[in-house]
């Protein structure tokens, strides 16, 4: 049995490259990727299974390319999945199978396989694919960054994804500009903010280019003028994120008072001004924590931030990034 890996870690992203020529060990490496699921052939002795592509350490996103080598299936269960995958076939097909019927992807038509439906994809031998796999957390993030509000429901795409037109396929035309250039670009690629920023586009073009729950919604959000005094709070709050801070200090620096910046920050934000200073805080603390791994300490981190009370901070942490902050700096280091 051949086993081959290669991973190269970079300051904020790292290639890696995975061959596999047995089921268990194929299955389980893009467990990792996507979460549990079940993989099927019946010609497992051809089985070739390659993957080739980067890690966005930001939020955690894979793109690249997958083949397996022979006809394989794959079970896919709603309740343990972790993350959507966005496949476009470079040459043969694959098809979808759901409760409402049966969807075939080629070069021309892509997939999105969400977390949150029952669901088995067959992929022909043939087939060489395009995977991008987005972390339902940083969707989810991304999401409540563009309704500018808490998002109780998790969004839910249309199953196919076309080449041919419109934004989705300028979507596509960006995931493989990406991909030319990550192989190509490494130092231009080297640098962290450039990486993270271009990662948040991703996610954010998938869910204003690909029709879904939310799109109705997010049309209306940007046709909507945000008055200018909640951006210069924002900003201010961005800007002294570090320090102590209340609600006087950020209503005199918007130039309106505590009841109108906290009404007008929830009519077009849909939260409150702490709510969203202790989420941008988090954000930052995770982001240090990603870029400097295992050379960052938790506790000093979290305290340039200004949380002050350490149990607390990580029990807000885990619930808007769905680990612990170890973690984080474990898989930091770990890619």
């Amino acid at each position: 049995m051949n086993l081959q890996t290669h991973v190269r870690a970079d300051a904020e992203f790292q290639d890696i490259h995975a061959v596999r020529h047995d089921l268990q060990s194929a299955q389980a490496w893009m467990a990792n990727i996507c979460g549990p699921h079940e993989l099927k052939t019946s010609s497992a002795q051809r089985l070739h299974f390659q993957h080739d592509g980067n890690v966005l350490k930001s939020m955690s996103t894979v793109i690249g390319y997958i083949e397996y080598g022979t006809d394989v299936t794959i079970d896919i269960d709603a309740s343990v999945l972790n993350s959507y995958s966005i496949s476009l076939p470079v040459c043969g097909q694959q098809e979808l199978r759901k409760a409402n019927g049966l969807l075939m992807s080629d070069s021309n038509n892509g997939l999105i396989v969400s977390p949150y439906d029952q669901q088995e994809l067959a992929i022909a031998g043939n087939c060489r694919k395009i995977q991008v796999a987005i972390k339902c957390v940083a969707m989810h993030q991304v999401l409540e960054e563009l309704l500018q509000r808490p998002a109780p429901q998790p969004i839910v795409f249309e199953t196919g994804i076309s080449t041919d037109q419109g934004t989705p396929a300028a979507w596509w035309r960006l995931v493989k500009f990406l991909l030319m250039e990550l192989d190509q670009g490494r130092e231009f690629f080297g640098h962290v903010s450039i990486v993270r920023d271009i990662e948040r586009t991703l996610i954010k073009g998938l869910i204003l280019a690909q029709p879904n729950n939310y799109s109705s919604e997010l049309e209306g959000i940007s046709q909507t003028r945000c008055p200018a005094y909640l951006l210069k709070a924002k900003q201010f709050m961005h800007d002294n994120a570090g320090g102590e801070l209340n609600l006087n200090e950020i209503s005199r620096a918007a130039g309106v008072s505590r009841f109108k910046l906290s009404e007008d920050f929830k009519k077009y934000f849909g939260i409150s001004p702490a709510l969203y200073l202790k989420r941008f805080r988090l954000e930052a603390v995770r982001q240090a924590l990603l870029e400097g791994g295992c050379h960052e300490n938790i506790t000093a981190v979290a305290m340039r931030w200004g949380f002050n009370h350490l149990g607390r901070f990580s029990s807000d942490y885990k619930k808007m990034f769905l680990e612990v902050p170890s973690k984080t700096v474990e898989r930091s280091r770990n890619h």
